[in-house]
């Protein structure tokens, strides 16, 4: 069986969003034709508690984007975004969300940062992911959404190493820094991920 992830297409991530991947509202429409063709269609969502250890805001005398060590993790500052119950944190009206049959909460731990839809930073916990996939038979799990060199990456990184044939919809992401997603898509490559358009997918999942 195989399986769309859509990872973090909410309001926040968007173009006039407080974290905006640039150009990201063309794989809206992009999306809203890959999960007619699915089978099945879950997504990922940042849902983070206004005092999130990845913010900024919550590290007097720190910057946007600076890194610190949080618990022996390495991690990147923030602007706010994704705060629960903020329209930051809601899909955008254009997004179709009614094929989702599930919706998967990730970075709700204040202490911890949640990149990937099946881990948080740490690995201490799960989101519920695996065992939801492996539950319903999904062998093949397609992935989009944003950003792409980080909760797309990741997600597709441990989608591999869930033991999903796992491919990257490269026309249905969007990258918040190019040259860092194509250092990662060499690292995916080698990992065993495939790199997939939609065109060709939607042809695929005709036959």
């Amino acid at each position: 069986m195989k399986a769309l992830l859509v990872v973090d297409i909410q309001n926040d991530f968007l173009p006039g969003g407080s974290l905006a991947v640039p150009e990201s509202d063309r794989i809206i429409p992009v999306l809203n034709r890959l999960m007619e063709r699915f089978p099945l269609a879950v997504a990922t969502t940042d849902w983070h508690p206004k005092n999130h250890a990845s913010f900024a805001s919550n590290h007097p005398g720190h910057e946007i984007f600076d890194e610190i060590d949080l618990d022996g993790v390495t991690q990147k500052l923030w602007p706010d975004h994704c705060v629960q119950g903020t329209p930051g944190a809601e899909f955008p009206k254009e997004l179709n969300a009614n094929p989702f049959a599930a919706i998967f909460r990730k970075g709700s731990d204040p202490k911890v940062d949640s990149y990937s839809g099946f881990f948080d930073n740490r690995r201490a916990h799960q989101t519920g992911l695996t065992g939801y996939l492996k539950g319903l038979g999904v062998k093949q799990l397609y992935i989009a959404g944003l950003a792409a060199e980080i909760c797309v990456s990741f997600s597709a990184a441990d989608g591999i190493e869930q033991g999903f044939e796992t491919a990257i919809i490269e026309d249905a992401c969007e990258a918040l820094d190019p040259e860092s997603y194509a250092r990662k898509k060499e690292e995916l490559q080698k990992e065993g991920v495939r790199f997939v358009q939609s065109t060709e997918l939607i042809e695929e999942l005709k036959r």
